[in-house]
Protein backbone atom coordinates (compact mmCIF):
# COMPACT_ATOMS: atom_id res chain seq x y z
CA UNK A 1 0.00 0.00 0.00
CA UNK A 2 0.91 3.48 -0.89
CA UNK A 3 1.85 6.15 1.80
CA UNK A 4 -0.14 3.77 4.49
CA UNK A 5 0.93 2.33 8.00
CA UNK A 6 0.18 -1.70 7.91
CA UNK A 7 -2.86 -3.05 9.09
CA UNK A 8 -0.73 -5.49 10.96
CA UNK A 9 0.09 -2.69 13.63
CA UNK A 10 -3.59 -1.25 12.89
CA UNK A 11 -4.95 -3.03 16.39
CA UNK A 12 -2.66 -1.05 18.87
CA UNK A 13 -2.15 2.26 17.17
CA UNK A 14 -5.74 2.65 16.97
CA UNK A 15 -6.66 1.37 20.38
CA UNK A 16 -3.83 3.65 21.78
CA UNK A 17 -5.93 6.67 19.66
CA UNK A 18 -9.46 5.62 20.91
CA UNK A 19 -8.12 6.12 24.14
CA UNK A 20 -6.62 8.99 23.50
CA UNK A 21 -9.78 10.35 21.97
CA UNK A 22 -11.34 10.43 25.25
CA UNK A 23 -8.34 12.11 26.92
CA UNK A 24 -8.28 15.11 24.67
CA UNK A 25 -12.04 15.46 25.27
CA UNK A 26 -11.66 15.85 28.82
CA UNK A 27 -9.19 18.06 28.57
CA UNK A 28 -10.86 20.39 25.99
CA UNK A 29 -14.35 20.19 27.29
CA UNK A 30 -16.17 23.82 28.54
CA UNK A 31 -13.03 25.81 26.04
CA UNK A 32 -14.53 27.96 23.22
CA UNK A 33 -14.66 32.22 22.90
CA UNK A 34 -16.77 34.72 21.09
CA UNK A 35 -16.44 37.32 18.19
CA UNK A 36 -17.94 38.23 15.40
CA UNK A 37 -19.57 35.58 13.02
CA UNK A 38 -17.67 34.22 9.94
CA UNK A 39 -17.59 31.91 7.63
CA UNK A 40 -16.03 28.29 7.74
CA UNK A 41 -13.31 28.04 5.15
CA UNK A 42 -15.40 26.96 1.82
CA UNK A 43 -18.62 25.99 3.49
CA UNK A 44 -20.39 29.07 0.79
CA UNK A 45 -19.03 28.18 -2.30
CA UNK A 46 -16.55 30.93 -3.64
CA UNK A 47 -18.97 32.73 -6.31
CA UNK A 48 -21.59 33.35 -3.47
CA UNK A 49 -19.01 34.07 -0.63
CA UNK A 50 -18.84 37.92 -0.54
CA UNK A 51 -22.66 38.24 -1.23
CA UNK A 52 -23.14 36.00 1.95
CA UNK A 53 -20.70 37.99 3.98
CA UNK A 54 -21.95 40.90 3.02
CA UNK A 55 -25.79 40.66 3.53
CA UNK A 56 -26.07 38.22 6.52
CA UNK A 57 -24.89 41.26 8.38
CA UNK A 58 -27.83 43.39 7.12
CA UNK A 59 -29.83 43.64 10.78
CA UNK A 60 -28.96 42.35 14.25
CA UNK A 61 -31.56 39.16 13.56
CA UNK A 62 -29.20 37.45 11.01
CA UNK A 63 -25.21 36.64 10.51
CA UNK A 64 -23.57 35.47 7.55
CA UNK A 65 -23.96 31.58 9.01
CA UNK A 66 -27.06 31.59 9.40
CA UNK A 67 -27.78 32.86 5.72
CA UNK A 68 -25.35 30.58 4.82
CA UNK A 69 -27.40 27.59 6.30
CA UNK A 70 -31.15 29.09 5.10
CA UNK A 71 -29.59 29.49 1.48
CA UNK A 72 -28.24 25.42 2.03
CA UNK A 73 -31.49 24.02 3.45
CA UNK A 74 -33.21 25.48 0.75
CA UNK A 75 -31.56 24.80 -2.40
CA UNK A 76 -27.74 23.81 -1.69
CA UNK A 77 -26.57 26.58 -3.64
CA UNK A 78 -28.45 25.26 -6.91
CA UNK A 79 -29.60 28.43 -8.55
CA UNK A 80 -31.67 27.25 -10.95
CA UNK A 81 -33.74 24.79 -8.45
CA UNK A 82 -37.29 24.50 -8.33
CA UNK A 83 -39.36 22.88 -5.85
CA UNK A 84 -43.14 20.76 -6.13
CA UNK A 85 -44.21 24.03 -4.55
CA UNK A 86 -42.88 26.11 -7.17
CA UNK A 87 -40.81 27.73 -4.69
CA UNK A 88 -37.77 29.26 -6.96
CA UNK A 89 -33.80 29.74 -6.99
CA UNK A 90 -31.55 29.64 -4.51
CA UNK A 91 -33.58 31.07 -1.58
CA UNK A 92 -36.41 29.28 -3.21
CA UNK A 93 -38.66 32.01 -2.86
CA UNK A 94 -42.58 31.80 -4.22
CA UNK A 95 -43.48 33.76 -6.80
CA UNK A 96 -46.00 35.43 -4.03
CA UNK A 97 -43.69 36.43 -1.82
CA UNK A 98 -40.64 37.48 -4.36
CA UNK A 99 -43.01 39.55 -5.98
CA UNK A 100 -43.93 41.55 -2.45
CA UNK A 101 -40.31 41.11 -0.87
CA UNK A 102 -37.90 40.48 -3.90
CA UNK A 103 -35.34 43.54 -4.25
CA UNK A 104 -32.84 44.28 -7.00
CA UNK A 105 -29.19 43.39 -5.29
CA UNK A 106 -27.25 44.31 -8.02
CA UNK A 107 -28.61 47.09 -8.89
CA UNK A 108 -28.80 46.71 -12.72
CA UNK A 109 -32.45 47.55 -13.04
CA UNK A 110 -34.49 44.26 -12.86
CA UNK A 111 -35.25 42.03 -9.55
CA UNK A 112 -34.37 38.26 -11.01
CA UNK A 113 -35.52 35.70 -8.74
CA UNK A 114 -32.98 32.96 -10.34
CA UNK A 115 -30.17 35.42 -9.85
CA UNK A 116 -28.33 34.49 -7.22
CA UNK A 117 -27.28 38.53 -6.75
CA UNK A 118 -30.84 39.74 -6.19
CA UNK A 119 -32.06 36.62 -4.65
CA UNK A 120 -29.21 36.42 -1.66
CA UNK A 121 -29.80 39.85 -0.94
CA UNK A 122 -33.36 39.37 -1.19
CA UNK A 123 -33.63 36.65 1.21
CA UNK A 124 -31.70 38.85 4.00
CA UNK A 125 -33.48 41.50 3.51
CA UNK A 126 -36.72 39.28 4.04
CA UNK A 127 -35.23 37.78 6.61
CA UNK A 128 -34.68 41.21 8.27
CA UNK A 129 -38.46 42.49 7.69
CA UNK A 130 -39.97 39.80 9.34
CA UNK A 131 -37.58 40.25 12.44
CA UNK A 132 -38.83 44.11 13.02
CA UNK A 133 -42.52 42.20 13.03
CA UNK A 134 -41.53 40.53 15.58
CA UNK A 135 -39.11 42.29 17.50
CA UNK A 136 -40.95 42.86 20.56
CA UNK A 137 -41.76 39.05 21.29
CA UNK A 138 -40.21 37.58 24.15
CA UNK A 139 -37.54 34.99 23.48
CA UNK A 140 -34.58 34.67 21.65
CA UNK A 141 -35.11 37.56 18.39
CA UNK A 142 -33.46 34.90 16.18
CA UNK A 143 -35.27 31.92 16.58
CA UNK A 144 -38.71 34.23 16.54
CA UNK A 145 -37.55 35.66 13.17
CA UNK A 146 -37.09 31.98 11.82
CA UNK A 147 -40.43 30.90 13.02
CA UNK A 148 -41.97 33.45 11.67
CA UNK A 149 -40.11 32.62 8.17
CA UNK A 150 -42.24 29.29 8.16
CA UNK A 151 -45.08 30.33 10.45
CA UNK A 152 -45.84 33.80 9.78
CA UNK A 153 -45.28 37.03 11.94
CA UNK A 154 -48.94 36.68 13.34
CA UNK A 155 -48.66 33.23 14.72
CA UNK A 156 -45.36 34.13 16.75
CA UNK A 157 -47.06 37.19 17.63
CA UNK A 158 -49.53 35.37 18.57
CA UNK A 159 -47.81 32.41 20.56
CA UNK A 160 -45.87 34.84 22.35
CA UNK A 161 -42.44 32.70 21.22
CA UNK A 162 -41.98 30.10 18.62
CA UNK A 163 -45.49 28.65 18.21
CA UNK A 164 -46.22 24.90 19.20
CA UNK A 165 -46.09 23.82 15.71
CA UNK A 166 -43.94 20.68 15.28
CA UNK A 167 -42.71 21.86 12.04
CA UNK A 168 -42.18 25.05 12.95
CA UNK A 169 -39.97 24.44 15.55
CA UNK A 170 -37.91 21.63 13.37
CA UNK A 171 -37.25 24.87 10.88
CA UNK A 172 -36.10 26.55 13.84
CA UNK A 173 -33.79 24.11 15.25
CA UNK A 174 -32.46 23.11 12.01
CA UNK A 175 -31.40 26.32 10.59
CA UNK A 176 -29.78 27.09 14.20
CA UNK A 177 -27.84 23.84 13.72
CA UNK A 178 -26.38 24.49 10.32
CA UNK A 179 -25.76 28.09 11.29
CA UNK A 180 -22.97 26.14 13.30
CA UNK A 181 -21.33 24.10 10.58
CA UNK A 182 -20.90 27.36 7.85
CA UNK A 183 -19.82 29.50 10.91
CA UNK A 184 -16.29 30.03 11.17
CA UNK A 185 -14.89 28.40 15.06
CA UNK A 186 -13.46 31.41 17.44
CA UNK A 187 -12.48 29.11 19.90
CA UNK A 188 -11.73 25.39 20.36
CA UNK A 189 -14.17 23.19 19.01
CA UNK A 190 -16.29 20.62 22.01
CA UNK A 191 -14.91 17.35 21.47
CA UNK A 192 -17.33 14.34 19.79
CA UNK A 193 -18.29 12.13 22.39
CA UNK A 194 -19.08 9.32 19.83
CA UNK A 195 -15.66 9.32 18.15
CA UNK A 196 -14.36 6.35 19.51
CA UNK A 197 -17.13 4.19 18.77
CA UNK A 198 -17.06 5.33 14.77
CA UNK A 199 -13.37 4.74 14.50
CA UNK A 200 -13.69 1.29 16.39
CA UNK A 201 -16.35 0.36 13.48
CA UNK A 202 -13.79 1.74 10.76
CA UNK A 203 -10.82 -0.10 12.03
CA UNK A 204 -12.62 -3.52 12.02
CA UNK A 205 -12.53 -2.97 8.10
CA UNK A 206 -9.44 -2.33 7.35
CA UNK A 207 -8.18 -4.49 4.41
CA UNK A 208 -11.64 -4.83 3.09
CA UNK A 209 -11.37 -3.87 -1.12
CA UNK A 210 -12.99 -0.61 -2.43
CA UNK A 211 -16.22 -0.67 -4.10
CA UNK A 212 -17.09 2.53 -5.72
CA UNK A 213 -20.91 3.21 -4.16
CA UNK A 214 -20.64 0.62 -1.89
CA UNK A 215 -22.56 0.40 1.40
CA UNK A 216 -21.32 -2.56 3.38
CA UNK A 217 -24.54 -4.51 2.41
CA UNK A 218 -24.11 -8.31 2.23
CA UNK A 219 -24.61 -7.94 -1.28
CA UNK A 220 -21.53 -5.83 -1.64
CA UNK A 221 -19.43 -8.34 0.47
CA UNK A 222 -19.36 -5.70 2.71
CA UNK A 223 -17.25 -3.26 0.84
CA UNK A 224 -17.43 0.54 0.76
CA UNK A 225 -16.56 3.65 -0.52
CA UNK A 226 -14.94 6.61 1.29
CA UNK A 227 -18.46 8.49 2.51
CA UNK A 228 -20.23 5.01 2.86
CA UNK A 229 -17.70 3.64 5.22
CA UNK A 230 -18.34 6.93 7.30
CA UNK A 231 -21.42 7.16 7.29
CA UNK A 232 -21.74 3.61 8.27
CA UNK A 233 -19.11 4.14 11.04
CA UNK A 234 -21.74 6.76 12.34
CA UNK A 235 -24.71 4.85 12.12
CA UNK A 236 -23.39 2.37 15.04
CA UNK A 237 -23.11 5.24 17.08
CA UNK A 238 -26.64 6.60 16.10
CA UNK A 239 -25.41 9.50 13.90
CA UNK A 240 -27.00 9.16 10.79
CA UNK A 241 -24.47 11.12 8.34
CA UNK A 242 -25.79 11.99 4.51
CA UNK A 243 -24.65 9.62 2.11
CA UNK A 244 -22.14 11.86 -0.03
CA UNK A 245 -18.83 13.60 1.07
CA UNK A 246 -19.85 17.17 0.46
CA UNK A 247 -22.97 17.04 2.91
CA UNK A 248 -20.97 15.16 5.57
CA UNK A 249 -18.70 18.32 5.32
CA UNK A 250 -22.15 20.18 6.94
CA UNK A 251 -22.47 17.79 9.83
CA UNK A 252 -20.91 19.85 12.26
CA UNK A 253 -18.40 22.64 13.06
CA UNK A 254 -14.82 22.85 11.51
CA UNK A 255 -12.00 22.40 13.99
CA UNK A 256 -8.63 23.74 12.13
CA UNK A 257 -6.22 21.73 11.08
CA UNK A 258 -4.11 21.78 14.58
CA UNK A 259 -7.56 20.95 16.33
CA UNK A 260 -7.91 17.93 15.00
CA UNK A 261 -8.99 15.19 17.24
CA UNK A 262 -9.70 11.37 16.66
CA UNK A 263 -13.18 11.19 15.21
CA UNK A 264 -13.01 14.18 13.24
CA UNK A 265 -14.48 13.67 9.38
CA UNK A 266 -10.99 14.80 7.31
CA UNK A 267 -12.23 16.01 3.43
CA UNK A 268 -10.07 16.74 -0.04
CA UNK A 269 -12.13 18.81 -2.24
CA UNK A 270 -11.12 19.33 -6.42
CA UNK A 271 -11.20 23.51 -5.28
CA UNK A 272 -10.19 24.56 -2.25
CA UNK A 273 -12.27 27.53 -1.95
CA UNK A 274 -15.46 25.55 -2.18
CA UNK A 275 -16.83 22.50 0.02
CA UNK A 276 -19.79 21.30 -3.16
CA UNK A 277 -16.11 19.86 -5.07
CA UNK A 278 -15.11 18.00 -2.21
CA UNK A 279 -14.52 14.33 -3.61
CA UNK A 280 -13.15 12.23 -0.57
CA UNK A 281 -13.69 11.77 3.21
CA UNK A 282 -11.80 9.81 5.51
CA UNK A 283 -11.97 9.39 9.65
CA UNK A 284 -8.91 10.90 11.08
CA UNK A 285 -7.48 8.85 13.77
CA UNK A 286 -4.47 11.01 15.23
CA UNK A 287 -0.75 11.46 14.20
CA UNK A 288 -1.98 12.98 10.89
CA UNK A 289 -3.28 9.58 9.59
CA UNK A 290 -6.80 9.02 8.46
CA UNK A 291 -8.86 5.62 8.02
CA UNK A 292 -10.49 5.76 4.58
CA UNK A 293 -11.87 4.00 1.64
CA UNK A 294 -9.53 5.38 -1.51
CA UNK A 295 -10.29 4.31 -4.56
CA UNK A 296 -11.03 1.21 -7.03
CA UNK A 297 -7.97 -1.22 -6.54
CA UNK A 298 -7.15 -0.46 -3.03
CA UNK A 299 -7.95 -1.56 0.38
CA UNK A 300 -9.28 0.31 3.76
CA UNK A 301 -6.68 1.59 4.78
CA UNK A 302 -4.77 4.26 6.72
CA UNK A 303 -3.20 7.36 4.70
CA UNK A 304 -1.52 10.38 5.53
CA UNK A 305 -4.02 13.39 5.85
CA UNK A 306 -1.67 16.33 4.74
CA UNK A 307 -1.76 16.09 0.63
CA UNK A 308 -2.08 19.16 -1.92
CA UNK A 309 -5.96 18.38 -1.98
CA UNK A 310 -6.64 18.60 1.43
CA UNK A 311 -9.98 20.84 2.30
CA UNK A 312 -10.67 21.05 6.23
CA UNK A 313 -12.38 18.70 8.98
CA UNK A 314 -15.68 18.52 10.73
CA UNK A 315 -16.60 17.52 14.04
CA UNK A 316 -19.79 15.46 13.50
CA UNK A 317 -22.26 16.06 15.80
CA UNK A 318 -25.61 14.33 16.32
CA UNK A 319 -28.08 18.02 15.69
CA UNK A 320 -25.84 18.94 12.86
CA UNK A 321 -26.08 15.56 11.25
CA UNK A 322 -29.74 15.56 11.93
CA UNK A 323 -30.07 19.27 10.43
CA UNK A 324 -28.85 18.14 6.85
CA UNK A 325 -31.30 17.84 4.39
CA UNK A 326 -32.51 14.75 2.70
CA UNK A 327 -33.82 15.63 -0.27
CA UNK A 328 -33.22 18.89 -2.60
CA UNK A 329 -35.29 20.39 -5.00
CA UNK A 330 -35.00 19.56 -9.10
CA UNK A 331 -32.73 21.26 -11.17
Amino acid sequence: MVGGIGVGVAMSFVALLVVGTYSAAAGLAGSGGGGAVALAKGAVPAKYQPLVQKWGNLCPAINPALLAAQLYQESGWNPRAESPAAAQGIAQFIPGTWAGHGIDGDKDGDRDVWDPADAIPSAASYDCELAGYVKKVPGDQTDNMLAAYNAGAYRVIRAGGVPDISETQNYVTIIRSLEKSFARPVGRVQPSQQAAGAIYFAQKKLGTPYLWGGNGTPEQNGRFDCSGLTQAAYRTVDIELPRVANDQYNAGPHPSRDELLPGDLVFFSDDLTNSRAIHHVGLYVGGGYMINAPYTGAVIRFDKIDTPDYFGATRVTKDGAAALPTARPAA
